[in-house]
């Protein structure tokens, strides 16, 4: 039995169990879902369920690969993003290997390289993989399209991979993605659920060289995603545009929320998705205390290493207005 495995990764989005201890309903600003999500014509096929799902997704990769310009042979598919992390890594790492992480940023980048036996480094030369998330979780930092790609002509020159995250550059900037480059050194991960607020399904996929695609895949467990997802994730590609009019109600919801924070004195880093980080003038976990107990679920980010800092997400404007409510009687 391995005694040396990493502590698990906190997480937001744990309002069902917070519901349950609480006995009431919380509105929940912890998770980064899209607050406007597209109506799409979607309904579970019961008859789905008496087959096994086609471990090969053909239809599901056409289909992404129809949206993004992109072969069906470039395309992963998993149960969420973190599989296609975890399976990326257990393929590209392993002991003696180093991958650079540059924090404050998602956790399970890190956890996944330990698991797979590799160790983190702040040595950009000696790293194999090298990971960016952008827009940054939980920071907000976007990186335009040519920083991107002058990162990854460093990377691809110094031999390693760039584990490029963009699960919510969708509902932020999409012209900066580079889901559209296929390099022999590049690995883009994506997530649908996040983007259409059916974070339940758990999917996630990503873009890569064939050579790259077929060992990510080979990696992954078969069978992960099940029947129903992807079923909804293929029509949500169908109906793809559809985000373009939750991306302008997010920026106008996170402009009118970030003008409340500046009344409020909070200062924040600046956003360009749908989640405000904010540092606040107390422990985080004092703050998160006192508005749970208002019905308020926010992210401590002391798991980021940030003990003074929230992380919120942008929500209407009838539940932003509400959390600014509850911040005025929380804060001192």
């Amino acid at each position: 039995m391995r005694d040396n495995l990493p502590k698990r990764a906190e997480h937001g989005g744990r309002v069902r169990w917070h519901r349950t201890r609480e006995k009431g309903e919380l509105l929940d600003f912890s998770a980064n879902v899209n607050p406007y999500p597209p109506a799409i014509p979607w309904v579970p096929d019961l008859s789905a369920l008496k087959d096994y799902p086609d471990d090969r997704y053909e239809a599901l990769k056409e289909e992404i690969g129809r949206t993004f310009g992109r072969d069906a042979a470039e395309v992963a598919v998993g149960n969420g993003s973190v599989e296609l992390i975890r399976a990326f890594c257990h393929t590209m790492l392993g002991a003696g290997d180093t991958a650079r992480i540059d924090s404050p940023t998602f956790a399970e980048y890190e956890m996944a390289v330990r698991l797979a036996g590799a160790q983190c480094t702040a040595d950009d030369g000696s790293a194999a993989v090298r990971f960016l998330c952008n827009p940054n979780n939980p920071t907000g930092k976007l990186c335009s399209r040519p920083e991107v790609l002058r990162l990854l002509d460093t990377v691809a020159g110094q031999g390693a991979c760039l584990f490029l995250d963009e699960a919510f550059i969708e509902l932020s900037d999409p012209r900066q993605s580079l889901a559209d480059i296929s390099h022999e050194n590049l690995f883009v991960l994506r997530s649908l659920t996040k983007s259409f607020a059916v974070p339940g399904i758990r999917f996630g996929y990503g873009f890569g060289t064939p050579e790259l695609i077929e060992k990510v895949e080979t990696m992954r467990l078969p069978w992960t995603v099940n029947a129903f997802a992807e079923s909804f994730a293929i029509e949500a590609f169908r109906h793809y545009d559809l985000l373009d009019e939750s991306r302008e109600r997010i920026a106008r919801e996170r402009t009118w929320l970030a003008g409340r924070l500046d009344a409020l004195d909070l200062a924040y880093a600046p956003p360009s998705a749908n989640y405000i980080l904010i540092e606040v003038p107390m422990e985080a976990e004092v703050l998160v205390g006192r508005l749970l107990s208002g019905g308020i679920l926010v992210r401590d980010c002391r798991s980021f290493g940030l003990p003074r800092h929230i992380r919120v997400a942008v929500r209407t404007r009838e539940e932003n207005a509400q959390l600014i409510e509850a911040l005025e009687a929380c804060l001192p």
